[in-house]
């Protein structure tokens, strides 16, 4: 009957499995928006079950649907001098991704997508880790000085920009910038929100242009809509009634698992 209503509409024939798999990571997009950022869950079942480049563009809809209502539920906090320090290059980095996409074949991307997954998942451990032991040790890092700062957009911006259009996978990397800048939380959230929000927009004729989005990808996306809604209002309801640790390591477990699984089918 799936199969049936789907050819119907144009959707692409895939199996109640592969469906099962694209709702749990379109409802993770709209979690990871309103309740724990980063999880990168979403872009490991996309890629399994679609074509490596078609699944970025499929994941950018909801991810741009979803950022939609972060920057509603924040967008009154937001650092903007740190946002514009950022887009150049982010820009660079957008554009690098973007040449790497036109010449890169589907096999080479899933192994690219795994790999920035890995990466993206141990440094962000390395970063919790040290903010843990400057916390045991009760140490408080020091103001960054003009140099530094602009060296640390440099790298974190261009990074982001490439990782973001690659693998819609610059959350672990930006997250870990936002929290070397030592925002409050609020601020946090916001800058975070509208920085989501306007590089994935940004994005959109990139990917058009490297031909990424058909017919049939939009009505995948048009399906999964309501899985994005209702992870975003999920996040809402549990933000701060869960266990943030016990989330994290599902999320990094589960992600692991999606990337190895990329690394070698």
């Amino acid at each position: 009957m799936l199969r049936w209503a789907g050819m119907l509409l144009g959707v692409p024939d895939l199996s109640l499995l592969a469906w099962v798999a694209l709702a749990i990571g379109a409802v993770t997009v709209g979690i990871s928006k309103t309740a724990i950022p980063g999880a990168n869950i979403a872009v490991a079942l996309f890629a399994m079950v679609l074509p490596a480049k078609p699944s970025t563009a499929a994941l950018l809809v909801l991810l741009i649907v979803a950022d939609v209502f972060a920057v509603v539920f924040y967008r009154r906090h937001a650092d903007w001098r740190l946002l514009r320090r950022l887009i150049p290059p982010v820009v660079v980095g957008l554009v690098l991704g973007t040449v790497f996409m036109a010449h890169a074949s589907d096999t080479l991307m899933s192994r690219v997508i795994a790999v920035i997954l890995i990466g993206v998942i141990v440094l962000g451990l390395v970063q919790r880790r040290r903010a843990e032991r400057r916390e045991r040790d009760g140490v408080t890092p020091g103001e960054t000085g003009r140099g530094a700062a602009i060296a640390q957009s440099a790298v974190y911006g261009g990074l982001g920009g490439f990782t973001t259009m690659v693998a819609n996978a610059a959350g672990p990397v930006m997250s870990m910038y936002f929290l070397a800048a030592r925002l409050p939380v609020t601020v946090f959230l916001g800058t975070s929100a509208w920085f989501y929000f306007v590089v994935n927009v940004s994005k959109v004729p990139f990917s058009i242009g490297l031909g990424l989005f058909s017919r049939e990808l939009l009505l995948l996306d048009l399906v999964l809509i309501p899985f994005v809604v209702l992870g975003a209002v999920l996040g809402r309801l549990i933000v701060g009634r869960i266990s943030r640790r016990a989330f994290e390591w599902t999320v990094i477990v589960l992600s692991i698992a999606g990337a190895a699984y990329l690394l070698v089918r």
